[in-house]
Parts: C-alpha cells; structure tokens; sequence
C-alpha cells in the first residue's frame, strides 16, 4: 500500500488539457506535412490540395506540428510536477491523460515516418504468394504509389511472421486507401500502449517502484506517444507484448511469459535478447549451471517451437532470421558507431584508399561487441548482495527480478548503442525497460527529459512530407527554429518546467513509500 501524498487537483487538469491540444495540433498539422500515398483518394479532396499544395500552408502545418509536440512535452512536464507526490489518486488522472493524448493521434496522418505505408506493401507482397524475405516492396508493380520510403523497397522485410499475418489481412479490407489499410496498424499500436500502460507499472511495484510515475514516464512520455501512435510503429505492439511477457515470467509464470515474449518476437525478432533473461527469470534466484541451462534450453525450445508451427503455417520457416540484419543497411548521425565508423570510411576515402570495408568493419566489430556484452549479462551471476541495498525490504524473489530485468535493460542499450542506427523508437525500448527497474530522481530523470527533448527534436526535423515545387530547405528550417526555440524555452526560461533541468536534490518519489 501507498503512501497518500498531496497533489494539486486543480492544476492536473490545465497539464492534461494542454496535452489534448497539443495532440489536436498534431493532427491538424499532419493534415499538411503528414504522410499520404500517391494513390490515395485523401490527395484528390480540396482540404488536402489546399495544406499540401499551397506553400503558406504547409508552413501553418508545420509550425502547428512543432508546437503541438512542444505543448506536448510541456504538459507531460508539468504532469511530474502536479503529480509530484504519486499517490493512488494519481492513476486515474495519468489514465486520463492518456486517453485524451492518444485519441486525435489515432487520426493524424502517419507522421514522422513511411513504415506503415511499408507494412501495406508487405502485406501486397503477401497477398500475391511473394516471400518478403527474400523481396522487397519493389517486386510489386507500382510500388511506389503504396507510398514506402524508397530506402527499404528493396529490402526483405524484417519483421516475424505474426506482423506478416496483420500485413496480409489489412490489404484484404476492401477499400479503395491505403489509410483505410493502415487501421490495423493503428489498432495494434494502440493495443501495444495499452499492454504497456498495463504491465509497466505492474512491473515497476513488483520492483519496489511508484507505479504511476512509471507509467508517466515511460507511457505517457511524448516520445513514446509520438513514435507508437502518431508513427503507426509495430515496435509498440512489440513493446507491449515482451513486456507483459516479462511480467507473468517474473511472478513464477514461466511458459504465459514465453509465450507473449515469442509472440513479441512475432513482431520484430529483437526481442529474442530477452529470452535468455526470461530463463533466469525461470531459474529462480538460487539456481544451479545445471538448472540454469536446463531452462535456458526449454526457454529456447518452447519459443522456437511456436515460431517454427507459425513458419510452417505461413509457409516461410525461419526466413525471418536472414531478413534480421535489414535495419542495420543505414546510419544515423547521431549514432556514435555510424558516426564514428563512417568519419573514419570517409578519411580513408580522402587519403586515396578504400573506407567502405574500413566502415563495415567498424559497424561488424561493434555487432559482435554487443553480442558478447549481451552474453556476460546473461551468463555471469547474479549476486544479490547484503541487505540494505536497493529494494532491501523486498522479498527476495523480487530483488532478484529487479536484478534480472536490470540486465535485460543494459543488454538492450549495449545494442541500441553499438548499432550504427538509433531511431528515436529504439530509445522507448530503454526507456520502458528502466522505468520497470526504476529511474531515480536527480541525473537520471534529467538525463530521460534531455534526451526525450532531443529526440522530439529529431522527430520535428527529420522526416516531413513536403511537395517537390515546395522548398524542403525552408520548411525544415523552419521547423528547425520553431523546434529548438520552444525547447530552449521549456529548459531555460520558463519559470515552471526549466527547474526540472536544473541539478537539484533528488527526493525519494520514484520509490514504493509503505504506510
């Protein structure tokens, strides 16, 4: 049970409201920059023609984008801040929020990425006995009018045969647009926002942890928001689903928790890093090598076994293990391996030689580097320590979870970082997995809202759909400004969200407080 700690009622509605707008915002300037196929009968409408085609307009949408995220992020701040004591009373404001953030998301335009459009092509691919293993999106006849980002449509998709099942299905709706088609999509990401408004914060007072601050801070994070619902990602579903896998196999419900782990890796196979961690999990905290591997194997065998029934049904098999290195074809500046790797390429180039393998190399050794820090985290042992320490009035069964899950945390940072591409959703995959294992106050909250700035920044800046005959130069720079100007504001100088950037003494919030 909970401490009750005050929290001012009459301020949580003016932070939700807020929220809301922001979100309508967004919506509303989708309606200009948000992406369209070339086939769809959305782009024949005068609305459409008028924000897409009229230059004044696609600068209204895109300054109504930024500031609908600013607004956003702002009121998710000031949540943290009416909220600060995170009693019970709590919860039923956060679900709220929540409810009135994600609603006119589920409307908007896909934004800030084409992969939903991609998952129409797959699922065209599908429909035509095609394996997307082994083709991408370009064997299709007028590929391009399903709208994909022209970087994957000749690459095999790398996603598992659960996502391939929902591709098919959304291209048999018998409608003539492709957003018709991305209803499912839209289902299942809000259905992965939902598991995880469910199992984030379970698992986070498991581990001694408030659950309602980590229900803020993971779920109704902008970030997560923005790149779940608004982006139309399948890394939701995915999240929601290794989550709550997570959950029933640290409370002793070993096979329910592989089972919604496999299925999340029926999603996107990156979350086979998990099921080494739901073995120990499985193992209990005073198991032997031998009953270690023994459940590491079952582990294993069981997940396997479903995939390879899904495999055999779909016809495919494993094709899915080959198509797991399509993400990692490109890098992101921001990315320390695909910065550093391809500055070191690029010098090789200038001084007369051969930088692409120099490059590769670089990204190859960084691979194998997080494999075997994956490894370490998963095979060497776990020591509980002395009482006193984190969660000592825990059981121990607990305390060993929260070790557990920890590792599993770091094991997916050590891959997210050694990879030459960071996309801004990768970065919910940590953020979900720390706020399961606690995030304290101080540094390590500032460190999240830094970097939750930094990638709303990204968002805003990188991928809009402008008209060719429309400047993207002028468009984006203007995002750029709107973006960087409101971030500064929120962290500088307003007199209400700027503290939280400040070093300050931490408090003890983000704990469990027992009556």
């Amino acid at each position: 049970m909970f401490a009750k700690l005050p929290f001012r009622t009459g301020t949580t509605s003016s932070a939700i409201w807020q929220g809301f707008a922001g979100s309508v915002m967004l919506l509303l300037g989708s309606l200009g920059v948000g992406w369209l196929a070339s086939s769809s009968v959305l782009i024949r409408t005068p609305l459409f023609i008028l924000a897409r085609t009229t230059p004044a307009a696609v600068i209204c949408a895109t300054v109504l984008l930024c500031l609908g995220a600013l607004l956003m992020f702002r009121a998710w701040l000031r949540l943290s801040q009416h909220l600060s004591g995170w009693n019970d009373d709590a919860g039923p404001v956060l679900r709220k929020a929540l409810i009135l953030w994600v609603a006119p998301m589920m409307l908007t335009l896909p934004l800030f990425s084409r992969d939903a459009y991609a998952y129409i092509g797959q699922g065209r691919l599908m429909q035509q006995d095609l394996d997307p293993y082994t083709n991408g999106i370009s064997a299709l006849n007028n590929y391009f009018l399903l709208g994909p980002d022209t970087l994957w449509t000749e690459a095999p998709t790398p996603y598992g045969p659960l996502w391939l099942w929902l591709e098919h299905l959304a291209v048999l709706i018998p409608a003539n647009s492709p957003e018709i088609a991305l209803i499912p999509f839209r289902l299942a990401s809000l259905a992965g926002v939902v598991l995880l408004a469910i199992y984030v914060p379970k698992l986070a007072a498991r581990h001694g942890f408030n659950p309602h601050r980590a229900l803020w801070l993971a779920v109704l994070n902008p970030v997560t928001l923005m790149n779940f619902i608004a982006s139309v990602h399948n890394d939701s579903l995915m999240m929601g689903l290794v989550v709550a896998g997570l959950y029933y196999a640290s409370t002793k419900r070993a096979v329910v928790g592989i089972l919604f782990v496999t299925a999340s890796i029926a999603i996107k196979p990156i979350t086979l890093i998990a099921l080494p961690f739901v073995g120990l999990l499985w193992a209990g905290s005073r198991a032997g090598w031998v009953r270690k591997f023994a459940l590491w194997a079952a582990t294993l065998g069981i997940s396997m076994a479903v995939m390879g029934a899904m495999g055999a049904v779909n016809g495919l098999g494993f094709g899915w293990l080959a198509a797991l290195q399509t993400p990692g074809t490109i890098w992101h500046w921001y990315a320390p391996v695909g910065i550093g790797s391809v500055s070191l390429g690029s010098l090789v180039d200038w001084l007369g030689g051969d930088g692409t393998p120099i490059a590769d190399g670089i990204q190859k050794v960084a691979q194998v580097i997080s494999i075997l820090i994956v490894m370490a985290l998963a095979f060497v042992k776990i020591r509980l320590g002395p009482s006193g320490g984190l969660g000592a009035d825990l059981p121990e069964p607990q305390r060993y979870s929260h070790a557990v899950m920890r590792r599993m945390a770091w094991a997916f940072t050590a891959v997210v970082l050694l990879a030459p591409m960071i996309q801004p959703w990768y970065v919910v995959w940590l953020l979900a997995f720390f706020a399961t294992t606690g995030i304290k106050d101080g540094w390590p909250l500032r460190t999240v809202f830094y970097l939750s700035a930094f990638f709303i920044l990204i968002a805003l800046t990188d991928q809009l759909s402008v008209f060719p005959w429309i400047s993207m130069e002028v468009v984006r720079s203007i995002a750029v400004v709107v973006a960087v100007m409101g971030l500064l504001y929120l962290t500088l100088w307003d007199k209400k969200t700027s503290e939280l950037f400040k070093r300050n003494k931490p408090d003890q919030h983000a704990f469990a407080v027992k009556s």
